[in-house]
């Protein structure tokens, strides 16, 4: 699994301490012996090689050589012995540190590592290198585990590249509100002029998507399902029976065979509009599937989007669909390896900021390992776990020894 990430470019893979610099320390500098930067980074080495929980975190640290944690930052003490942070050091500092920054921190890290590895051949960081708008969806995702008797789950909203899956920003969505109310924080920091962006119609709020379309200057691609009785009551109603097929895909895999065609509708402003701000096209894809030994389903789904006709030729229509489809292919791409490989819908920390700051580590791993090509996270966290020294190269430090954070 290590041969498949290739070699590692030193100057394609950002360093990640500086990023980390950037996170204020929460702790009283009285008494600090390790730098936040360190126990970050330890905790980062561990995510990537797999581990699940803060005892976890620590066991890497335990298991590291001398070599690496001088690399990492861990200060000598006067008898020349370095001592990795305990789990109850880890588990203070997680709790603690501000959310807000270290999401904002490892987006940053994340956003340089995703352009480096898709564009490589582009000055300007908007277009992927295909010439194809960048894609990006908004997608919600509770920490089940981390609920109490006395507090309520915790709930983020992260905003995810489509294709190689990276998060590039995240937010904590608190017990009183919804996530509508964060939609405009979360993209609010990222360069989205040209980006498609996808998201379901619990977004589909008129100030937030005026905000999106005008001040962004991105387009959108909104899922509508049955929640939105009037606009998708309005979108089934249209002559989608005179209308031909525009595209069709088929496949099979996972023991089903799939088929797929694409219908738009151009949503003249005059005759009304969709009950939809800026929509400008509608979508019906009709899906037929069938299961081995299964009956054949049949589905319709409907979307808008602020695209114009003339901005879909009958080469982009192929685009749209996957852009639909790959909004919900953000549930396997990264909530999936979350829950599964790392554990998170059963992880039990709720201490603080802990819960959110573990997410976001998971979401480093999988964002770096994803940009070198990984293709099952689960056996190359497995694989960096018997060769600890891989993590640092991944995440842009080499292993030789300085005086970095010490």
């Amino acid at each position: 699994m290590l041969v498949k990430l290739g070699p590692l470019d030193t100057d394609r893979t950002a360093d990640l301490r500086p990023y980390f610099d950037s996170v204020p320390d929460p702790r009283a500098r009285r008494g600090r012996w390790y730098s936040l930067t360190a126990i970050l980074l330890v905790c980062a080495c561990a995510v990537v090689s797999g581990a699940k929980t803060i005892d976890e975190l620590a066991e890497w640290g335990q298991r590291a050589s001398n070599a690496l944690l001088t690399v990492i930052g861990i200060r000598r003490h006067l008898l020349r012995w370095r001592r990795t942070p305990s789990p109850a050091t880890i588990g203070r500092v997680l709790g603690a540190v501000d959310g807000n920054a270290l999401d904002r921190a490892v987006g940053a890290y994340l956003a340089d590592r995703h352009r480096a590895a898709t564009e490589p051949a582009q000055a300007a960081p908007l277009p992927s290198a295909s010439g194809r708008p960048r894609v990006i969806a908004v997608d919600g995702k509770a920490l089940k585990g981390s609920a109490r008797l006395t507090a309520t789950r915790r709930h983020l909203l992260s905003a995810v590249t489509h294709g190689t899956v990276v998060t590039l920003a995240q937010v904590e969505v608190g017990a009183k509100t919804n996530e509508t109310t964060h939609f405009r924080p979360l993209l609010a920091p990222l360069d989205l002029t040209g980006t498609v962006v996808t998201f379901d119609a619990l977004h589909s709020v008129k100030a937030n998507i005026s905000w999106l379309v005008k001040t962004k200057k991105a387009h959108y691609i909104a899922v509508i399902k049955t929640n939105r009785p009037t606009a998708h009551g309005q979108l089934a109603a249209l002559p989608w029976r005179g209308i031909p097929v525009q595209h069709t895909a088929s496949g099979t895999g996972h023991g089903r065979r799939e088929s797929r065609s694409i219908k738009t509708c151009g949503i003249a402003d005059e005759l009304g509009g969709i009950a939809f701000p800026h929509a400008r096209l509608a979508i019906r894809v009709h899906r037929r599937r069938k299961q081995t030994g299964q009956r054949e389903t049949r589905e319709s789904v409907y979307a808008v989007t602020s695209l114009d006709a003339h901005q879909t030729d009958p080469a982009d229509l192929a685009d749209l669909a996957t852009a639909i489809r790959g909004h919900w292919g953000v549930e396997n791409s990264s909530h999936h390896i979350r829950d599964v490989t790392f554990a998170e819908d059963i992880s039990t920390i709720h201490a603080g900021t802990a819960p959110r700051a573990m997410a976001t580590l998971r979401n480093l791993a999988i964002g770096v390992l994803k940009t070198l090509g990984a293709d099952n996270i689960a056996k190359t966290t497995r694989a960096i776990r018997d060769e600890p020294q891989r993590a640092l190269p991944i995440l842009g430090i080499t292993n030789e020894p300085d005086t970095y954070g010490t």
